[in-house]
């Protein structure tokens, strides 16, 4: 892990609790369509929140508004306690990453990153120090005289991060930055950004469709649906208790179920276990006979699509054996069922109509 020097600017007890960002009604319409509905957001200082949602739930749109690149139909918006609503983006001390990273290819890696800084009027001698200080943070010292076009995605990726941090803004603003990279290099880069999150103490708002990157990144997940936000808190406890069908299907579930006298739920497919032949259920619960209509190999384990009648099952099982068409044993532990107390009907992200618990 590279080490830093990068300095914390001592705060106020005032600073400390006032909000970094509020979002009050905000709304915006594009020709009397509505983006964004009057949501209301606070991100704390030092948090990570992520803003997650499906394409078009106006996730992006907000994080325009926050910097300045649109303006809102209506409501307000507050930076560090400030009414920022009108001000233009140069005006905002905020840092941005964009998804294609808006490098500049004729800019050597130390000139990108100081590009924000000479904008700003930052001192010669200071501007080495900071740039000096965020390369190092970023493990990129030894790449400082390369220019982009010489430089893996990853590394690229890097340089916008390290851009972005030099200029000490009170919000870093993440635009689904690691969605051009590799699986392999969106883990590790996911990492790294935290990473320097956490020692920065930066506080930062992603946008993102990757449920994995919010789930991991995030101290505060809020989910948009239609320009409205559906539910947000904590990663854990959202995944745990999503509020609607909605977000449950969004992030993952896939069987949704009437139990008498609990109204709908959800299981998750890994909690359904398949059972051969002669194997013992485990106490509590619901057996159902099941025929399997497809398996998908995932690396680690299956993917198996079950009919259950007319009702259709999801479950994740290690059986290399199973084939479409074999009859199989569903077990349903009742105990792992979730409530949807504000489950919204049929949800839009899937067809799996709502099942019936089999008697």
């Amino acid at each position: 892990m590279p080490t830093t020097t990068t300095k914390t600017t001592k705060t106020t007890t005032a600073e400390t609790t006032t909000p970094v960002v509020q979002l009050r009604s905000i709304t915006r319409e594009f020709s009397g369509s509505v983006a964004v509905d009057s949501i209301d957001l606070t991100v704390r200082r030092g948090e990570f929140t992520a803003l997650l949602g499906p394409s078009g739930c106006g996730k992006t749109t907000t994080l325009r508004m926050i910097a300045g690149f649109l303006p809102p139909t209506s409501g307000t918006i507050l930076l560090d306690g400030q009414d920022a609503t009108t001000l233009p983006p140069e005006r905002r001390n905020i840092g941005m990453v964009f998804q294609s990273y808006a490098l500049f290819p004729h800019l050597t890696v130390e000139k990108n990153v100081a590009f924000g800084l000479r904008m700003r009027g930052v001192p010669t001698a200071e501007i080495r120090t900071r740039v000096a200080e965020v390369l190092d943070l970023v493990g990129l010292a030894h790449l400082a005289g390369r220019k982009p076009k010489q430089l893996s995605g990853g590394q690229q990726q890097r340089v916008a991060l390290a851009r972005a941090v030099a200029i000490r803004p009170s919000v870093l603003l993440l635009d689904e930055p690691l969605s051009n990279l590799d699986a392999r290099l969106r883990v590790q880069m996911r990492q790294e950004l935290l990473r320097v999150q956490r020692e920065t103490g930066l506080t930062a708002i992603l946008v993102t469709h990757d449920q994995e990157e919010a789930l991991e990144l995030a101290d505060n997940m809020v989910i948009l649906d239609r320009g409205r936000i559906v539910q947000q808190g904590p990663p854990r406890e959202v995944f745990r208790a999503p509020a609607t069908r909605f977000v449950a299907e969004f992030l993952g579930y896939e069987n949704f179920l009437d139990l008498p006298g609990r109204g709908p739920v959800t299981i998750r497919p890994e909690h359904i276990g398949v059972l051969g032949p002669d194997a013992e259920p485990p106490a509590g619960g619901e057996v159902v006979e099941a025929t399997v209509t497809a398996v998908r190999f995932r690396g680690t384990d299956f993917a198996v699509t079950a009919a259950v009648g007319d009702r259709t099952l999801h479950a994740i099982t290690t059986d290399e054996t199973l084939r479409a068409g074999a009859s199989v044993r569903l077990h349903l532990p009742l105990g792992q069922a979730i409530p949807l107390p504000g489950d919204d009907g049929a949800a839009r992200l899937g067809k799996n109509p709502r099942q019936e618990c089999p008697a």
